[in-house]
Protein backbone atom coordinates (compact mmCIF):
# COMPACT_ATOMS: atom_id res chain seq x y z
CA UNK A 1 0.00 0.00 0.00
CA UNK A 2 1.17 3.15 -1.21
CA UNK A 3 1.66 6.11 1.77
CA UNK A 4 -1.41 8.14 -0.11
CA UNK A 5 -3.48 4.91 0.19
CA UNK A 6 -2.58 4.69 3.92
CA UNK A 7 -3.21 8.29 4.25
CA UNK A 8 -6.68 8.25 2.98
CA UNK A 9 -7.23 4.82 5.01
CA UNK A 10 -6.57 6.47 7.70
CA UNK A 11 -8.51 9.26 7.47
CA UNK A 12 -11.54 7.42 6.43
CA UNK A 13 -11.15 5.71 9.99
CA UNK A 14 -10.87 8.20 11.38
CA UNK A 15 -13.88 9.60 10.05
CA UNK A 16 -15.76 6.64 10.98
CA UNK A 17 -14.47 5.71 14.46
CA UNK A 18 -12.95 9.23 15.90
CA UNK A 19 -9.95 7.37 16.92
CA UNK A 20 -7.15 5.16 16.02
CA UNK A 21 -4.94 2.74 17.39
CA UNK A 22 -1.31 2.58 16.28
CA UNK A 23 -0.76 -1.11 16.87
CA UNK A 24 -3.99 -2.03 15.30
CA UNK A 25 -2.76 0.39 11.55
CA UNK A 26 0.59 -1.48 11.77
CA UNK A 27 -1.07 -4.48 11.94
CA UNK A 28 -4.03 -3.69 8.99
CA UNK A 29 -1.30 -2.21 6.95
CA UNK A 30 1.03 -4.58 7.67
CA UNK A 31 3.88 -1.86 8.07
CA UNK A 32 6.32 -1.54 11.04
CA UNK A 33 5.23 1.09 13.92
CA UNK A 34 7.96 3.65 13.44
CA UNK A 35 6.27 3.50 9.59
CA UNK A 36 2.78 4.21 11.11
CA UNK A 37 3.79 6.82 13.36
CA UNK A 38 5.05 8.54 10.88
CA UNK A 39 1.94 8.61 9.08
CA UNK A 40 0.11 10.22 12.03
CA UNK A 41 2.66 13.00 12.33
CA UNK A 42 2.28 14.08 8.73
CA UNK A 43 -1.49 13.87 9.14
CA UNK A 44 -1.33 15.79 12.31
CA UNK A 45 0.63 18.46 10.48
CA UNK A 46 -1.67 18.48 7.90
CA UNK A 47 -4.13 19.09 10.62
CA UNK A 48 -6.19 15.90 9.89
CA UNK A 49 -5.37 14.25 13.64
CA UNK A 50 -4.40 15.35 16.77
CA UNK A 51 -1.64 12.48 17.75
CA UNK A 52 -2.03 11.03 21.14
CA UNK A 53 -0.20 7.98 23.36
CA UNK A 54 -0.88 5.15 21.51
CA UNK A 55 -2.73 6.22 18.47
CA UNK A 56 -4.75 9.51 16.91
CA UNK A 57 -8.23 11.52 17.71
CA UNK A 58 -9.79 13.70 15.09
CA UNK A 59 -9.37 17.30 16.16
CA UNK A 60 -12.06 19.23 18.01
CA UNK A 61 -14.10 21.17 15.42
CA UNK A 62 -13.58 25.22 15.03
CA UNK A 63 -16.27 26.13 13.37
CA UNK A 64 -15.69 29.71 13.77
CA UNK A 65 -17.33 32.82 16.25
CA UNK A 66 -20.51 32.20 18.31
CA UNK A 67 -22.91 34.06 16.23
CA UNK A 68 -21.70 31.95 12.95
CA UNK A 69 -21.94 28.69 15.11
CA UNK A 70 -25.14 29.73 16.53
CA UNK A 71 -26.87 28.83 13.27
CA UNK A 72 -24.99 25.85 12.71
CA UNK A 73 -26.62 22.21 13.56
CA UNK A 74 -29.91 24.39 14.86
CA UNK A 75 -32.44 21.82 15.09
CA UNK A 76 -29.92 19.36 16.74
CA UNK A 77 -29.17 22.00 19.43
CA UNK A 78 -32.43 22.75 20.15
CA UNK A 79 -33.46 19.28 20.97
CA UNK A 80 -30.33 18.96 23.21
CA UNK A 81 -31.81 22.06 24.65
CA UNK A 82 -35.23 20.70 25.44
CA UNK A 83 -33.28 17.76 27.26
CA UNK A 84 -30.64 19.69 29.27
CA UNK A 85 -33.00 22.11 30.34
CA UNK A 86 -35.18 19.14 31.54
CA UNK A 87 -32.64 18.22 34.02
CA UNK A 88 -32.53 22.47 36.01
CA UNK A 89 -34.37 22.32 39.24
CA UNK A 90 -35.79 25.09 41.29
CA UNK A 91 -34.03 27.49 43.57
CA UNK A 92 -30.63 25.68 41.66
CA UNK A 93 -27.54 28.73 41.14
CA UNK A 94 -25.87 27.77 37.77
CA UNK A 95 -22.92 28.48 35.82
CA UNK A 96 -23.45 28.59 32.06
CA UNK A 97 -20.82 30.09 30.18
CA UNK A 98 -20.62 30.50 26.01
CA UNK A 99 -21.36 28.38 23.31
CA UNK A 100 -23.91 28.00 20.77
CA UNK A 101 -25.38 24.86 22.75
CA UNK A 102 -25.48 26.62 25.65
CA UNK A 103 -27.29 29.00 24.07
CA UNK A 104 -29.85 27.01 23.30
CA UNK A 105 -29.96 26.17 26.34
CA UNK A 106 -30.90 29.14 28.01
CA UNK A 107 -33.88 29.60 25.68
CA UNK A 108 -35.44 26.14 26.70
CA UNK A 109 -34.78 27.02 30.52
CA UNK A 110 -38.48 26.80 31.82
CA UNK A 111 -39.73 30.10 32.67
CA UNK A 112 -41.44 28.72 36.09
CA UNK A 113 -38.52 28.05 37.58
CA UNK A 114 -36.34 30.53 40.06
CA UNK A 115 -32.94 30.13 39.04
CA UNK A 116 -30.01 32.05 39.75
CA UNK A 117 -27.31 31.77 36.30
CA UNK A 118 -23.85 33.20 36.31
CA UNK A 119 -22.83 33.43 33.02
CA UNK A 120 -19.89 34.87 31.19
CA UNK A 121 -21.47 35.44 28.09
CA UNK A 122 -23.94 38.75 27.27
CA UNK A 123 -26.34 36.93 24.65
CA UNK A 124 -26.89 34.30 27.38
CA UNK A 125 -27.75 37.03 30.03
CA UNK A 126 -29.62 39.05 27.22
CA UNK A 127 -31.74 35.72 26.19
CA UNK A 128 -32.89 35.37 30.18
CA UNK A 129 -33.59 38.72 30.53
CA UNK A 130 -37.39 39.01 30.06
CA UNK A 131 -38.11 36.06 32.89
CA UNK A 132 -38.60 37.71 36.10
CA UNK A 133 -38.09 34.60 37.86
CA UNK A 134 -34.53 34.23 37.13
CA UNK A 135 -31.86 36.36 38.69
CA UNK A 136 -28.77 36.78 35.91
CA UNK A 137 -25.29 37.48 37.31
CA UNK A 138 -22.80 38.44 34.12
CA UNK A 139 -19.26 37.91 35.38
CA UNK A 140 -16.90 40.67 34.23
CA UNK A 141 -13.43 41.31 32.51
CA UNK A 142 -12.50 40.97 28.95
CA UNK A 143 -14.88 40.79 26.44
CA UNK A 144 -13.82 38.61 23.65
CA UNK A 145 -16.37 39.28 20.59
CA UNK A 146 -15.67 35.96 18.52
CA UNK A 147 -15.58 33.65 21.81
CA UNK A 148 -18.78 35.83 22.95
CA UNK A 149 -17.72 35.93 25.87
CA UNK A 150 -15.80 37.57 28.73
CA UNK A 151 -12.43 36.10 29.63
CA UNK A 152 -9.35 36.68 31.59
CA UNK A 153 -7.99 36.81 35.02
CA UNK A 154 -11.04 39.36 36.38
CA UNK A 155 -13.68 37.03 35.28
CA UNK A 156 -12.36 33.99 36.98
CA UNK A 157 -11.62 35.71 40.09
CA UNK A 158 -15.74 36.62 39.85
CA UNK A 159 -16.42 32.98 39.22
CA UNK A 160 -14.26 31.63 42.07
CA UNK A 161 -16.25 33.66 44.38
CA UNK A 162 -19.56 31.77 43.76
CA UNK A 163 -20.79 28.05 44.08
CA UNK A 164 -23.22 26.58 41.76
CA UNK A 165 -25.44 23.95 41.72
CA UNK A 166 -24.64 22.98 38.21
CA UNK A 167 -22.43 23.92 35.58
CA UNK A 168 -23.72 23.21 31.89
CA UNK A 169 -20.48 23.54 29.64
CA UNK A 170 -19.77 24.19 26.57
CA UNK A 171 -17.12 21.65 25.68
CA UNK A 172 -14.82 21.58 22.28
CA UNK A 173 -13.86 18.18 22.59
CA UNK A 174 -14.96 14.79 24.29
CA UNK A 175 -13.46 11.72 24.55
CA UNK A 176 -13.76 8.75 27.33
CA UNK A 177 -9.99 8.59 27.93
CA UNK A 178 -8.26 11.91 27.47
CA UNK A 179 -11.52 13.74 28.76
CA UNK A 180 -13.29 17.22 28.70
CA UNK A 181 -11.07 19.86 26.40
CA UNK A 182 -11.17 23.28 24.93
CA UNK A 183 -9.71 25.07 21.78
CA UNK A 184 -8.77 28.16 23.32
CA UNK A 185 -6.15 28.84 26.57
CA UNK A 186 -8.40 31.90 27.80
CA UNK A 187 -11.35 30.18 27.87
CA UNK A 188 -10.20 26.89 29.42
CA UNK A 189 -8.69 29.12 32.59
CA UNK A 190 -12.42 30.43 33.28
CA UNK A 191 -14.20 26.73 32.39
CA UNK A 192 -11.98 24.85 34.75
CA UNK A 193 -12.80 27.69 37.26
CA UNK A 194 -16.18 26.67 36.99
CA UNK A 195 -16.02 22.97 36.88
CA UNK A 196 -14.04 23.51 40.55
CA UNK A 197 -16.91 25.48 42.05
CA UNK A 198 -19.67 23.39 40.81
CA UNK A 199 -21.27 20.44 41.81
CA UNK A 200 -22.92 18.96 38.92
CA UNK A 201 -21.09 19.52 35.44
CA UNK A 202 -24.02 18.94 32.64
CA UNK A 203 -22.67 18.99 28.95
CA UNK A 204 -25.02 18.73 25.86
CA UNK A 205 -22.77 17.72 22.71
CA UNK A 206 -23.58 17.51 18.74
CA UNK A 207 -21.86 14.47 17.48
CA UNK A 208 -19.11 16.16 15.83
CA UNK A 209 -17.70 17.16 19.50
CA UNK A 210 -17.57 13.25 20.48
CA UNK A 211 -14.31 11.04 20.71
CA UNK A 212 -12.30 14.52 19.86
CA UNK A 213 -9.26 16.24 21.16
CA UNK A 214 -8.76 20.07 21.67
CA UNK A 215 -5.56 20.89 23.02
CA UNK A 216 -6.44 22.44 26.53
CA UNK A 217 -7.80 19.33 28.86
CA UNK A 218 -10.79 20.66 31.46
CA UNK A 219 -11.93 17.76 33.55
CA UNK A 220 -11.51 13.76 32.90
CA UNK A 221 -14.33 12.42 31.27
CA UNK A 222 -15.66 10.83 34.93
CA UNK A 223 -16.08 14.36 36.22
CA UNK A 224 -19.20 14.69 33.85
CA UNK A 225 -22.36 14.12 35.96
CA UNK A 226 -25.12 14.21 32.75
CA UNK A 227 -24.28 13.85 29.37
CA UNK A 228 -26.93 14.43 26.95
CA UNK A 229 -26.13 13.50 23.49
CA UNK A 230 -28.28 12.68 20.24
CA UNK A 231 -29.26 9.21 19.99
CA UNK A 232 -27.38 6.88 17.52
CA UNK A 233 -24.08 9.57 18.03
CA UNK A 234 -22.15 7.11 19.97
CA UNK A 235 -22.20 4.00 22.17
CA UNK A 236 -23.40 5.56 25.36
CA UNK A 237 -21.81 1.87 27.45
CA UNK A 238 -18.05 3.62 27.39
CA UNK A 239 -19.91 6.73 29.27
CA UNK A 240 -21.96 4.75 31.75
CA UNK A 241 -19.10 2.83 32.35
CA UNK A 242 -17.68 6.04 34.01
CA UNK A 243 -20.82 6.72 36.01
CA UNK A 244 -21.93 9.29 33.55
CA UNK A 245 -25.54 9.82 33.30
CA UNK A 246 -26.27 9.57 29.41
CA UNK A 247 -29.14 11.40 27.82
CA UNK A 248 -29.97 10.08 24.17
CA UNK A 249 -32.31 12.98 22.67
CA UNK A 250 -34.38 11.37 19.31
CA UNK A 251 -36.49 13.36 17.61
CA UNK A 252 -39.30 12.49 19.59
CA UNK A 253 -37.96 13.66 22.32
CA UNK A 254 -35.53 11.79 25.44
CA UNK A 255 -35.00 7.77 24.53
Amino acid sequence: MLTDERFDAIRQLLSENGKVLANDLAAKFGVSDDTVRRDLRELARLGHCRRVYGGALLPAPDTGSLSVRTTDRADQKARLATATAALVRNGQTIFIDASSTNLAIAQALPKNLTLTIVTNAPAIATALSKNPKHTIMVLGGLYDQSKGACLGLQTIREAEQIFADMFILGACGIDTALGVTALDASEAEIKRAMIARSSLLTIAATTDKLSTIAPFKLADAARIDHLVLEAGAADPEPYRRLDIQVHLVTTDGVA
